[in-house]
């Protein structure tokens, strides 16, 4: 169980993150690429990644990057939040006391590889391999994911800022994903038992596209406070990805109608609210929620309540339709 201790100064200076961070992206996608949740979610994306040259990079980062456990510290610095290379220059210049602490948290829970001790003497060829590993990586398993990733944060992003204007930060904290807000805690199963006193420093709330059913936070409770949550997906979000613009094809439209194709279209796309529905589709609100009642009792998407609206989404049976795949 982790336990994040707040005080009234933590809880005023607790924030989202402003965007996507590229190294929490790397390491999460590793994590979820060899533990083998979201079959349904990231089935099709496994795929894609495993037909790509990446093992050498995946070995290396593996290393401190247990699929099922914890993250390196030195993998996910905070300038990273500044872009790839910010971030990767400050994994070349992490201290050595911190590369050793992290080494010693991880050698408590699986057996490191020989080539870590030249990472705990801070051999720079080991950093800068390092750092080559994570580029290589993110080039793999992230960046070309990078507009879906964009719009699920951007939607995860927009119920924050709800949650937080509506009930302030600890409506913010009740709110999100795979937690428990217990005054003056909040609460989230861990692999490992841990209280994290955050001391006046505030809580910097990073969504993730990779992070799945539970939060992760550092292993140094010295580091600026970070805790990387997961975000909601659609179902099918890489093959609706991978449809043209165009929108809905003759077929659907000759099925379903002209509008009803667009608003399964358009919930294919991610998960979208009734209000954003009607305005991308360009009908009233009463007429999106019309739509999407019949196509949910169809069972071609679902719909499901978050911070108190209803987000729309594929079904394994919509993604088929919209794809003429056969849903597993």
């Amino acid at each position: 169980m982790l336990r994040i201790h707040f005080t009234p100064e933590d809880l005023s200076r607790t924030h989202v993150a402003v965007r996507a961070d590229p190294l929490w992206d790397a390491v999460l996608s590793l994590q979820m690429l060899h533990n083998g949740e979201g079959q349904l979610l990231f089935q099709a994306w496994r795929h894609q990644v495993r037909a790509r040259p990446s093992r050498a990079d995946e070995a290396i980062l593996l290393s401190l990057c247990q699929p099922r456990g914890a993250i390196a510290d030195l993998l996910t610095p905070a300038a990273g939040a500044l872009g790839l290379e910010a971030g990767l220059d400050a994994v070349r210049s992490t201290p050595i006391s911190r590369i050793r602490r992290d080494l010693t948290h991880l050698s408590g829970r699986s057996r490191l590889p020989s080539w870590t001790r030249l990472l705990a003497a801070g051999d720079v060829r080991a950093l800068d391999r390092l750092a080559g590993a994570l580029r290589s990586w993110h080039r793999v398993g992230a960046a070309p994911y990078q507009p879906e990733i964009d719009r699920a944060l951007d939607a995860d992003r927009a119920v924050r800022l709800r949650d937080a204007q509506v009930g302030g930060p600890e409506r913010l904290l009740a709110g999100l994903p795979g937690v428990r807000w217990e005054r003056p805690m909040l609460l989230s199963d861990y692999p490992y038992d841990r209280d994290f006193h955050l001391d006046g420093r505030g809580l910097l709330l990073m969504p993730s596209f990779f992070c799945w059913r539970r939060p992760i936070t550092l292993i140094d409770p010295t580091l600026p406070p970070v805790l990387a949550y997961p975000v909601e997906h659609a179902v099918g979000w890489l093959a609706a990805s991978a449809r043209p613009d165009a929108g809905p094809d003759r077929a659907l439209t000759a099925l379903l109608g002209s509008t009803r194709a667009a608003v399964l279209d358009t919930v294919g796309r991610g998960p979208i609210s009734t209000g954003d529905l009607a305005r991308r589709v360009h009908i009233s609100a009463p007429s999106a929620s019309e739509h999407a009642t019949v196509l949910r009792e169809a069972g071609l998407i679902v719909t499901s309540r978050q911070g108190g609206r209803a987000l729309h989404s594929l079904s394994s049976v919509g993604l088929a339709l919209l794809t003429g795949s056969v849903p597993a």
